[in-house]
């Protein structure tokens, strides 16, 4: 297999190298910069050396022995995601602190990418007495920096001084009438919300919802609106007890649905370890929700627990979700942050990087990082991937739900 170095302005034809053979297609498939092509029938018998390339405690699928970062293909319709000259760049570094974990949105009009440090991880230097930090990328310093080179650039990111109100921002998505709306996880006794922030100084802060008729909510995880409605829904893992920075649960882990012009708020999926990640397709007639549960904080890894992604219908009057099935499952890491692009392929941080399934539920794909990169979101620049101590872009073809309309 041809290794190809990232940043490099050319097209390769592939090479195969394996004792498989490939079909003909296969052989004169042509990818872009920075990728290679495997093809899964190559490795559904390894037999006793699957070891020599696959041991999750330490690496994930790389049986090519590709330096990271890199493009993995599995199937030929991920060049349409990725483009003739898609490359990975790292544009921001701070190696020792995880100041790009989560909670990432886009405001065009602005050209940025605002997210926010890990809460609770062992890089977030954060917890029951420290709260986490919420920084803005702005995407016109990178596109001007990434011009000037074909190497990687390390861009100067901006940190907002957020009100106390906003405690452990996990997750975001907006513009939301012109501001970011962020879930919080909560810190201490302090109770988890969903909030607006107003994305230009002095970011003035609005909460939105901060219990459940009374009673505190763990920590939540990720939202998002409904499209065409502002009605929001939103995830509650049990993690801020995981790691320590919350008291013990008092709900399930569970999803919710909030009208904020009714203040009316209401279950609307249960049955989860530890629900994650949410989105919706485009019509807002499906929705999907990851199930982070094989990760358990800083109780460790069960790898028996779920590391799934769950695909719903939602109901035309009620909103429930229905009609629960398997949608996808990680085979490396857990599914995270979720979005999907504007044909609706579905893309999830995952313990390699980013991984992309088509619509039925196949990968087809990943952004292979070799490290677990918990959030991405569509820029105008290309995908923007949060990796904890690390911010890349793919500069490629596929467009997000939202940018598709812009």
């Amino acid at each position: 297999m041809t290794a190809l170095t990232t940043g490099a302005i050319l097209t390769v034809t592939l090479t195969l190298v394996s004792c498989a053979k490939a079909s003909a297609s296969d052989s004169n498939l042509t990818v872009p910069p920075g990728a290679v092509y495997i093809n899964p029938l190559m490795y559904d018998v390894v037999g006793a050396d699957y070891t020599e390339w696959r041991n999750l405690s330490t690496v994930g699928f790389n049986p090519t022995n590709t330096t990271p970062p890199f493009i993995q293909v599995f199937d030929p319709s991920f060049l349409n995601i990725t483009g003739p000259s898609a490359t990975i760049r790292s544009i921001v570094s701070n190696p020792g602190f995880a100041f790009a974990h989560e909670a990432p949105i886009y405001v065009p009009d602005l050209n940025a990418v605002f997210f926010s440090s890990n809460d609770g991880g062992p890089l977030g230097y954060n917890g029951w007495y420290n709260n986490s930090v919420v920084s803005m990328l702005n995407m016109t310093e990178v596109d001007m920096a990434l011009a000037s080179t074909t190497g990687d650039v390390n861009i100067q990111i901006q940190t907002l001084n957020l009100p106390d109100t906003v405690q452990m921002v996990n997750g975001g998505t907006g513009p939301y009438k012109g501001d970011l709306l962020f879930v919080t996880s909560g810190r201490a006794l302090l109770p988890p919300s969903i909030v607006r922030v107003n994305p230009s100084p002095p970011y003035n802060a609005t909460v939105l919802l901060d219990n459940f008729l009374g009673r505190q909510f763990n920590s939540l995880n990720d939202v998002k609106n409904l499209p065409g409605t502002d009605i929001m829904f939103f995830t509650d893992p049990t993690y801020g007890w995981l790691d320590s920075f919350r008291p013990e649960p008092m709900l399930p882990s569970q999803v919710y649905r909030f009208d904020p012009s009714t203040g009316q708020v209401r279950v609307v999926a249960d049955q989860f370890v530890l629900p994650n990640g949410i989105a919706f397709t485009s019509d807002g007639k499906s929705a999907f929700v990851t199930d982070t549960g094989s990760f358990e904080g800083n109780f460790g890894t069960n790898q028996t627990l779920p590391a799934t992604i769950y695909k719903f219908d939602v109901d035309p009057q009620t909103q429930a979700f229905t009609n629960r099935r398997v949608f996808a499952y990680s085979d490396s890491g857990i599914p995270d942050g979720i979005q999907l692009d504007a044909t609706g392929n579905v893309f999830s941080g995952c313990g390699e990087g980013i991984h992309v399934w088509n619509a039925e539920g196949t990968l087809i794909g990943k952004f292979y990082l070799n490290s677990t990169a918990a959030e991405m979101i569509f820029t105008k620049s290309g995908l923007v991937i949060l990796d904890a101590e690390t911010i890349y872009l793919a500069n490629i073809q596929a467009q997000g739900l939202d940018l598709a309309t812009l």
